[in-house]
């Protein structure tokens, strides 16, 4: 099959797949991988395949085709799709919560010179660097990855990727308890899209809303927090947006938790728990069984909330594992020759981890000793309650979550934060 057929398949694919007929697309895209024998049309085939299966939450086989579209980069022998499916590859390893294969694979971008596409996609690395490393809970590099974003996203009037970054530090401050902040940057990101994103694919209003949602249910104000939820939650179910339904799912059992409603909290939390287990959402999945916790908790089921909040933890230490910053590959990457071979297709898929250190301690983690700790102080058990109370702390201490200035802990209420040129973060009081 010619460039001209080829373009005109891709083109097809891509108009069903807007009309919501994703699974027709599919099959249009695959069909043509196996006849074109343009290399470029088929890595721009691969691209499309990589996009829909990320938004259906077919994270396992978004890995698989930007594997495959590393293959064929490197077949072209071109620095600019090097580029291209390295950003797929650590997005796909993103979604999957293998946090620390995206920083690196973030880096190898960052490690190819003189790129075209590196204007227009380093916003696009230094947003889901930024991202890998929130889930890593290292605030002050998270900071910095999408300060720096958000720089390209202006220099290069990218309202778009604004509007994404946007969405990130609405959940950077969600997660460190400025809840002001938490709410100002997803209300700007749906005032982005009201005013640019005529033409834009409805997520981005789906994904402004639902950040949305989630800081008007720590604000307490539950009511806009349901409104904004149930409509990013029409918007993912009209396009099958499994990802985005299980996070609306997560948000009304919180919601839910949050009036008191315990009965309706929970099958709402088994359902996002199903999906998110379904497409690999370690990082989610803690997140219901902290939600649960706290259900059971409410309800004075202790040994039932120990017994969710044991399951967190397994699941929070399997995502925090950091890789030996020396076995981080692309660093220091010269040429587009040598980004290809820095791994083979197996490497990429299946390699067993690198050496651990041990394990990062994130704030999911440090939730789960804070509840615990509480937990045995009820049950007047001292032993553990101290266990937990150390590793509290040890936490506090490991996440830096702590002011420069006052010296008390950042994340333990609802406070106005202020982040310095350097990333540092203090109260501003």
């Amino acid at each position: 099959m010619g460039q001209d057929q080829t373009k005109q398949q891709i083109e097809k694919g891509l108009q069903l797949y807007q009309s919501n007929q994703t699974e027709k697309a599919l099959q249009v895209w695959t069909k043509l991988l196996e006849k074109s024998s343009d290399l470029v049309g088929r890595f721009r085939v691969l691209g499309c395949l990589v996009t829909a299966h990320s938004e259906m939450g077919r994270y396992k086989e978004m890995l698989k085709f930007a594997v495959v579209q590393i293959d064929t980069a490197r077949s072209l022998e071109d620095a600019n799709f090097l580029l291209e499916s390295y950003l797929n590859l650590a997005r796909s390893n993103e979604k999957l919560c293998e946090f620390h294969k995206t920083i690196s694979y973030c880096k190898t971008c960052l490690g190819l010179p003189g790129t075209r596409a590196g204007a227009q996609l380093g916003g696009q690395v230094s947003l889901s660097m930024g991202n890998a490393f929130l889930g890593l809970s290292l605030f002050q590099k998270a900071l910095e990855s999408f300060e720096k974003a958000l720089r390209y996203a202006h220099n290069n009037d990218d309202t778009m990727l604004e509007c994404r970054v946007c969405c990130s530090l609405g959940s950077f401050y969600a997660q460190v308890k400025d809840y002001e902040k938490a709410l100002f940057f997803p209300c700007k990101a749906a005032e982005l899209v009201n005013d640019y994103g005529k033409g834009w694919s409805l997520k981005y209003r789906a994904m402004s809303q639902y950040h949305m949602a989630v800081a008007y249910r720590l604000l307490g104000h539950l009511g806009s927090a349901m409104e904004c939820c149930e409509e990013s939650m029409k918007i993912a179910l009209q396009h099958g947006d499994r990802p985005l339904q299980a996070l609306c799912l997560l948000c009304f059992a919180d919601i839910h938790r949050s009036r008191g409603d315990l009965e309706t909290a929970f099958p709402r939390y088994d359902s996002a728990m199903s999906i998110m287990t379904e497409i690999g959402n370690r990082l989610g999945q803690v997140q219901v069984l902290l939600g649960v916790a706290k259900c059971w908790v409410a309800r004075k089921a202790l040994d039932k909330a120990l017994d969710a909040i044991e399951r967190a933890q397994d699941l929070a230490e399997e995502v925090g594992n950091k890789v030996r910053p020396d076995s981080v590959s692309g660093a220091g990457v010269k040429s587009p020759g040598e980004a290809g071979q820095l791994l083979t297709n197996t490497d990429l898929v299946s390699s067993p981890p690198p050496a651990l250190l041990s394990p990062r301690a994130q704030l999911s983690q440090l939730k789960l000793h804070c509840l615990s700790e509480s937990i045995y102080r009820s049950k007047g058990l001292q032993r553990e309650l101290r266990a937990h109370v150390v590793r509290f702390h040890e936490c506090v201490e490991e996440t830096e979550l702590y002011c420069g200035l006052c010296g008390e802990s950042i994340g333990e209420r609802n406070s106005r934060l202020q982040a310095l040129p350097c990333s540092h973060i203090f109260h501003l009081r």
